[in-house]
């Protein structure tokens, strides 16, 4: 199916009972059985709900992706892929990274052994510079959260390829509407669902997506085993989301360039982050990167800009 019916419909099949076409939201801890261990594939809402299974089943669609493994935050989701690794392990990560992201990395998991180093991954040079033997993970945003710097993904896949270690990508910024970094080569892809996801300020949400089954099946048991996640209210709202996902992305990116072109003119404004501008160091990336379902470039609706001065600010 294409990218807009599988937004409607992908994870999704009429209830059986009353043949409800929306997912119900199923909201249970627990489970009848049959008998012990003798059940209808659910034995408890951490390790699994249909409602979850559902949203999983429709973000791995759009993302293109086999496995997809829902959180109740983005900052449970990348927890979970570090619980991959181990004491001793180096992670390489995007330097202008999500605040909450770098938080993580340098006051919780360094704490528990782990090594990390922070670089512009918009160059590889910059990566094989501090790589070592150790380095089993690079963590990349493309576009970075708040300056919307690109890493070219192709590349980075590549390199992580050759050395044998996990490529991880948010497209948080993005939504898979037009960037899916698995069809370039990544790993694992993580998203907060609670920004475009999402869209509607009422959930917050995270999600994991890989085609590596082997990484898929080490995530299902952290899921469980962590237990950080979403209510099946939670699931269900960003199930009704993703139906809108397209159009709302489309409209993002058409405000934003009107907005980021407004800002440039205007002798205020020092400078403005936004790819789609022509001015744009990275365009030529964005357009060949980013790409919407049908192979047309889009840069997402996040804008960065500095003031000209203090007085202007």
């Amino acid at each position: 199916m294409g990218f807009m019916t599988d937004a409607v419909h992908a994870g999704q099949i009429p209830e059986e009972t009353t043949g409800a076409v929306i997912t119900p939201i199923f909201q249970t801890a627990t489970y009848a059985q049959e008998a012990p261990a003798v059940h209808k594939g659910y034995e408890y809402g951490r390790t699994g709900n249909p409602t979850r299974l559902a949203l999983e089943k429709n973000l791995a669609a759009l993302e293109q992706g086999k496995f997809a493994y829902a959180f109740s935050s983005g900052m449970a989701a990348t927890s979970t892929v570090t619980k991959l690794l181990k004491g001793g392990d180096h992670v390489i990560c995007t330097a202008n990274v999500y605040g909450g992201t770098a938080r993580y990395f340098r006051q919780v998991m360094a704490d528990f052994g782990m090594q990390f180093d922070f670089v512009d991954t918009s160059s590889v040079d910059n990566v094989a510079q501090v790589w070592r033997n150790e380095t089993k993970m690079l963590y990349v945003e493309s576009p970075t959260n708040p300056l919307l710097i690109l890493s070219d993904l192709r590349k980075l896949a590549g390199f992580c390829r050759e050395r044998n270690a996990l490529l991880v990508v948010d497209n948080t910024f993005l939504s898979p509407y037009f960037q899916r970094p698995l069809t370039l080569g990544a790993d694992i892809v993580i998203h907060s669902t609670t920004k475009f996801i999402n869209g509607h300020s009422d959930v917050v949400g995270g999600v994991v997506v890989t085609n590596n089954a082997q990484v898929a099946e080490r995530l299902a048991f952290l899921q469980n085993a962590v237990g950080a996640v979403p209510s099946p209210f939670d699931c269900w709202l960003i199930l009704r989301s993703t139906k809108t996902l397209p159009l709302r992305m489309r409209q993002s990116n058409e405000s934003a360039m009107t907005i980021a072109q407004m800002l440039a003119a205007d002798k205020r404004i020092q400078k403005v982050y936004y790819p789609g501008l022509a001015s744009h160091p990275q365009r030529e990336l964005a357009a060949r990167q980013q790409l919407d379902p049908y192979g047309k470039p889009g840069f997402g609706g996040m804008i960065s800009f500095d003031l000209a001065d203090f007085d202007t600010a």
